[in-house]
């Protein structure tokens, strides 16, 4: 019985935090009740119920009418505290800022969710023609777009393999244009040159560069990228949007290595105090 129930709670859990981010990738126009039920895929009335437990926890609000629902107050807190704590986003403001103004295009910061991509932040750029086919909050699986790319070049092949095997059916469901060998291929490139391409592959006229971003230690901790019409993307300009992304690229991981190693000193400091402490503990005499 217990088992039962814990299953139940775990799956209610589940569900409320499902919708929770579903509304979240919809700061700025919020979602209706019905179009909660149509991306959920939970009946209204499992879904109204689940949205009152967090509004209750006021991670979800609504508006003054009452028809469209919005990240509540503690989802803010808790976005702050997580921005403080990862604060990729923070040390790439500067540098999406200035990709954007020396090339007029759009850029963007993405990371790795899991087995798919999630876009942080869309900096617009300022040629009157722009790319609107990523947003800010949109996941894609990873392989689909330059920045998810850049990303999925990074990992090992075995890993690469089980993504790849795990978003296939979205991939030929979401992206029907997109051949089978262009993840692959684009995963060789962009292992070559240090950068991935996207020349129009998921939406016509619309092409990509992307570059991954890492820790001092290596690991992957998101990606940079920039947007624009495909007449905006030929060579040589192609090659001047790399430089400038390398060189920011650069500059972040920078600021990455900067943050990280005063907390490994003291990491290290502590295991240092508690092994002292272990190894003084064991020569006390009984």
């Amino acid at each position: 019985m217990t088992s039962m129930q814990d299953t139940t709670g775990s799956q209610s859990v589940d569900r409320a935090l499902k919708l929770l981010s579903l509304v979240g990738r919809s700061t700025e126009n919020g979602m209706s009740l019905n179009e909660i039920v149509e991306a959920g895929g939970f009946n209204k009335a499992t879904t109204r119920r689940l949205l009152l437990a967090l509004m209750r926890a006021r991670l979800i609000e609504q508006d003054e009418g009452g028809r469209r629902y919005y990240l509540g107050q503690e989802a803010y807190v808790l976005g702050t505290f997580a921005a403080n704590r990862f604060g990729l986003l923070e040390m790439s403001m500067e540098s999406l800022i200035r990709i954007s103004r020396q090339t007029g295009d759009t850029s963007f910061l993405s990371i790795r969710r899991h087995t798919h991509s999630i876009c942080l932040h869309r900096e617009e750029g300022t040629f009157p023609i722009r790319s609107h086919v990523l947003q800010k909050g949109f996941e894609h699986p990873l392989g689909i777009g330059a920045a998810s790319l850049a990303m999925l070049a990074t990992l090992d092949d075995e890993e690469i393999e089980a993504i790849m095997a795990y978003n296939a059916a979205e991939i030929a469901r979401d992206f029907p244009t997109v051949p089978p060998s262009y993840i692959p291929d684009g995963i060789a490139a962009a292992r070559i040159r240090g950068y991935a391409v996207n020349p129009g592959m998921i939406y016509p006229n619309s092409w990509a560069i992307g570059i991954a971003l890492r820790y001092p230690d290596g690991r992957l901790a998101g990606a940079i990228s920039v947007t624009a019409i495909d007449s905006r993307m030929q060579e040589p300009r192609q090659q001047e949007l790399v430089t400038i992304l390398r060189d920011e690229a650069a500059y972040i991981e920078a600021k990455l290595a900067h943050m990280i190693e005063p907390e490994r000193k003291a990491s290290r400091s502590r295991t240092r105090r508690e092994n002292t402490r272990f190894t003084q503990t064991r020569r006390l005499p009984l």
